[in-house]
């Protein structure tokens, strides 16, 4: 076996705003994904690191009990910290953290085994940001799940890392036939959702979705919504516009924004109308809290904790992964 102070190098940027002690948890973790460091493998002395990388024993000693704490690696008394597993780490990319994407990710986590640690960052559908994630992750996961978004730049981006190592959830947009996929299918999906519904829908004389400016979800549910109400014969209208969202009696209103949803809960407290009875409410994608709100929001949604499980699977199995998640419609007493 090779000297472990030859074995492990190891790179410290002063200049950086990552805590030293998190460069060296890194450095570390990074080492045993790429196989540089292995079970069994000394790791250097806290003295040897505070020597060569210039650290105080405080910051090694915290970079070692964090290992320690997370089973990555132990100590034996007078003969020093060694590797104690084969630790992998994976790179979890989402959009924004939102409730349902709180789901996700807690399903993703807590299927995987002790020994892998997840890594999550938010791109937030910027695409200065999404490479900057994506190029300072090259080479330093074992693996790299990422939820991506309608943009020129994501395929380029995403070039760099090998497809037996990529898989892209949630959308099925800007991927390439190679990739590993488990999206959600905002369109047909979307109208059997809405067909299920349409005796509920029929109790309304104008159905109306709510498309914020400010949404980036898919404009391919916009289509189906029409589609819909034209084969149901159903009078229709689609605002964009938040700021002209007045709630009327006898409308039915669809959303793919939370924000909405309150503003709609607001208005119908001011003018005392009954969701389900007075105005009719479907929400886009499941939470927690939506079955406990005003007796119950009726809800459209993929399954967010398949998903999670489903990616978590691509992590622990190295077989190809190509699948949709279902959407579902959930009935309560808001339609």
């Amino acid at each position: 076996m090779q000297n472990e102070e030859e074995k492990f190098e190891f790179t410290i940027n002063h200049e950086s705003d990552i805590p030293k002690y998190q460069q060296l948890v890194d450095g570390i973790t990074n080492a045993i994904a790429e196989n540089i460091l292995q079970k069994g493998d000394l790791l250097p002395s806290v003295n040897v690191i505070c020597k060569t990388y210039q650290l105080s024993r405080d910051t090694v000693f915290k970079a070692y009990s964090i290992l320690k704490d997370q089973n990555v690696i132990d100590s034996v008394p007078n003969k020093g910290y060694y590797v104690a597993g084969e630790t992998r780490k994976v790179l979890l990319v989402l959009d924004t953290f939102k409730a349902y994407k709180e789901v996700l990710y807690h399903s993703f986590v807590n299927n995987l085994p002790d020994n892998v640690i997840t890594d999550v960052q938010f791109h937030h559908y910027n695409i200065d940001v999404f490479k900057t994630i994506i190029n300072n992750g090259i080479g330093k996961y074992y693996k790299y799940v990422v939820m991506n978004f309608d943009h020129k730049e994501i395929a380029p981006a995403l070039s760099a890392i090998s497809k037996d190592k990529l898989l892209l959830i949630d959308w099925n947009i800007r991927a390439e036939k190679a990739n590993n996929y488990i999206f959600q299918d905002f369109g047909k999906a979307f109208y059997d959702a809405l067909t299920e519904a349409a005796d509920l829908f029929k109790k309304y004389k104008k159905t109306v979705f709510l498309y914020p400016d400010f949404t980036n979800h898919p404009w391919e549910t916009v289509e189906y919504f029409k589609k819909f109400c034209a084969d149901f014969g159903f009078e229709k209208e689609i605002v964009t516009d938040s700021k002209k969202f007045q709630i009327e009696k006898g409308i039915a209103y669809i959303s793919v924004s939370d924000r909405i949803l309150g503003e709609f809960l607001e208005q119908c407290k001011e003018k005392d109308f009954e969701p389900g009875k007075d105005v009719g409410f479907l929400s886009y994608n499941e939470t927690p809290m939506k079955k406990f709100i005003y007796k119950g929001i009726s809800v459209v949604s993929t399954d967010f904790k398949e998903m999670g499980t489903k990616a978590a699977a691509f992590i622990t199995h190295d077989e190809e992964t190509k699948c949709y998640v279902p959407t579902k419609l959930i009935l309560r007493e808001s339609l």
